[in-house]
């Protein structure tokens, strides 16, 4: 009977950290980073994160709702309130924890040059001197770029979003962009206008600035959501469908990097 009651107490506390009392989940989301967020043709939303999401309201019994907001304005609007939860490719470094809570890590991906196939450049201030790098607005890309290696000669242009950059690469009003390596992958070089482009040099590493993983910003003070949030993703690894969903975009693991 002990035994009985205590499974019982265990299962009343795991509906607890569940959420009991949510029932809806607002996701705030920039679509311009595929294949993580993006849209169809028909402007229906798409992409890993998207189908993560999901994933974590149905778990959760929740209805999921989706804002979009642009990525450089995505954390002030989440503090105002406008939604509950950032899932957007948000990488997790120093300065964003300082502003919201992170959940447990969603996946991860390094952060890479790319330029003309055929292009010297690399990675480093000094091979990047006197040239221009397209970088998106409010990513944890923009900012190593701009303390990195602006300070060093290199002209370092925000773009109010990745999308943006890929047509200044191509018209040559910029030397090379530095982006996520999955996104700059599929939402790029893979494609047809990413002919004659590949990435250069190695992964750029900076914990501070770059982070080490990316996750859902959620605001300090909702508990009740961050233990709900984590609670699903713990949910989802254990019966597969992270993994199922993961298959459906990447040929690799993307939770490990």
């Amino acid at each position: 009977m002990k035994k009985l009651i205590a499974v019982l107490l265990l299962a009343a506390a795991s509906n607890i950290s569940f959420g009991k009392d949510i029932t809806t989940i607002r996701f705030g989301v920039d679509p311009t980073f595929a294949p993580f967020e993006s849209k169809t043709p028909q402007g229906t939303l798409q992409g890993f994160d998207i189908d993560l999401g999901g994933a974590i309201c149905a778990q959760l019994k929740v209805k999921c709702v989706w804002v979009e907001t642009s990525f450089d304005s995505i954390i002030p609007a989440l503090k105002a309130g406008k939604f509950d939860a950032i899932l957007s490719a948000m990488t997790v470094n120093e300065a964003r924890a300082k502003q919201v809570a992170f959940s447990e890590k969603l996946y991860s991906s390094p952060t890479r040059l790319i330029a003309k196939t055929e292009s010297p450049l690399l990675p480093t201030p000094a091979s990047l001197a006197g040239k221009t790098v397209g970088v998106a607005q409010g990513s944890t890309q923009e900012a190593y770029a701009k303390s990195k290696w602006a300070p060093n000669g290199v002209n370092v242009v925000s773009y109010a979003n990745q999308d943006l950059v890929y047509p200044e690469l191509l018209n040559g009003r910029i030397d090379a962009t530095l982006t996520d390596a999955v996104v700059g992958d599929l939402g790029f070089l893979q494609t047809a206008q990413g002919k004659g482009y590949s990435f250069a040099g190695g992964p750029v590493k900076d914990s501070s600035l770059l982070g080490e993983g990316v996750a859902i910003g959620i605001s300090k003070s909702n508990k009740e959501m961050i233990d709900a949030i984590n609670s699903a993703l713990r949910a989802l690894h254990e019966n597969g469908t992270y993994d199922a969903i993961q298959k459906k975009y990447f040929s690799f693991d993307i939770y490990n990097g």
